[in-house]
């Protein structure tokens, strides 16, 4: 199957850059593995709300209703999906996963599992940060005779009433499980092996993301201070809870680790109130729980696997290097070299004002590359 420009997966990232080559008078053809456009957002977990503004997180050529409040929810946000490839003409091929994407003459041949073959001069890659989960492993699990499921299988706390949960890692996702599970009664505690970063979303009615925003166009030196300073008279020392503060500053952290500080929309207050406990990291599983470093043991009928996922990208160009960062992810969304014809979009993790954001500047750029020709 030949086609101008081919954009490989039909997220965020993959719509809002069809939805800008539309604007431009091209018409892209976009395959995605999922049964349904943005797969991945149907299977996030039913709490989920955006931690960003709806006004900084819809794609090029299309706001958010005016109805939907400041922070949309997953379910508006998979409807929303739906209406802007409607509204810019998009139909994408479902169920055709690409496995390589490989050079022709004049272009970039892109395999699918179905045995299909896509020609095109142009690929963009779109399929996201989030394509694989990561799943460490630790001592004497086989023994535990609990179940253990990775955070990417959560959708909500019904499967856990009655038991003990541990939810394990600090970030957005574990911190808003753990919330999601203590609101509706389940005995919940999180594992935390590291330092982190918290701010709250929204500080005397602002949203922290144009806070973020504002501070990243000073200096980088006094952007880190004064995050960090704002960081610690609004969350303050949580040292008391079990939680370390990071050394690094929010935005530090943000900019050059590609890591977002935890957006806090109540996990701290049921920590405080002991609804929530912490621990350190897991030294080993028990057949009942798990062994924390330190030598504390705790019991636990279910654990999380809040640890995250891998782009896993460079599973789809074999036997050719890719520039990546530490995190695994395209360093340049414009492709050079002999990997020209080739741009890579919504894997920048490191822009303040969310993904959704960086997303809507990116495609705009590819499309203005690729209209160019």
């Amino acid at each position: 199957m030949n086609a101008e420009v081919l954009v490989v997966g039909a997220g965020p990232a993959g719509l809002a850059t069809a939805g800008c080559l539309v604007q431009r008078g091209l018409r892209p053809q976009v395959i995605e593995k999922g049964e349904h456009l943005a797969a991945s957002w149907r299977a996030h977990y039913d709490r989920l709300h955006l931690h960003t503004v709806k006004a900084l997180s819809s794609l090029p050529g299309l706001p958010f209703p005016a109805a939907c409040p400041r922070y949309v929810s997953r379910q508006t946000v998979v409807d929303y999906l739906a209406a802007y490839a409607e509204h810019h003409g998009i139909a994408p091929h479902l169920g055709e996963e690409a496995i390589a994407i490989s050079p022709t003459d004049g272009g970039w041949q892109t395999s699918t599992a179905t045995g299909r073959r896509y020609a095109s001069k142009v690929v963009i890659v779109a399929t996201g940060a989030n394509s694989r989960p990561n799943r460490p492993t630790f001592a004497n699990e086989e023994s535990y005779r609990g179940r253990i499921v990775h955070s990417g299988a959560y959708r909500n706390p019904a499967p856990f009433a009655g038991q003990r949960v541990l939810v394990v890692g600090m970030g957005n996702t574990g911190a808003e499980i753990a919330l999601d599970l203590a609101e509706h009664g389940v005995r919940t505690a999180i594992s935390l092996r590291a330092p982190v970063n918290i701010v709250y979303r929204d500080v005397l009615g602002r949203p922290t993301q144009l806070t973020s925003i504002a501070l990243s166009w000073l200096p980088n030196t006094w952007g880190d201070a004064i995050a960090s300073v704002l960081r610690d008279l609004t969350v303050g020392d949580l040292s008391r809870y079990g939680i370390s503060t990071s050394k690094v500053s929010p935005l530090r952290q943000l900019r050059q680790h590609g890591k977002t500080p935890v957006i806090d929309v109540g996990t701290l207050a049921r920590i405080k109130s002991g609804d929530i406990a912490v621990h350190p990291g897991i030294e080993r599983f028990t057949q009942d729980g798990v062994r924390f470093a330190g030598g504390g043991e705790g019991a636990f009928g279910a654990v999380i696997m809040a640890t995250g996922y891998q782009a896993g990208v460079e599973r789809l160009f074999p036997g050719r290097e890719l520039t990546l960062d530490r995190n695994g992810m395209p360093v340049a969304v414009v492709g050079r070299g002999e990997l020209a014809g080739v741009f890579f979009v919504g894997f920048d993790n490191k822009q303040p004002g969310g993904v959704l954001r960086t997303i809507g500047l990116q495609a705009q750029e590819v499309a203005d590359v690729v209209a160019r020709g």
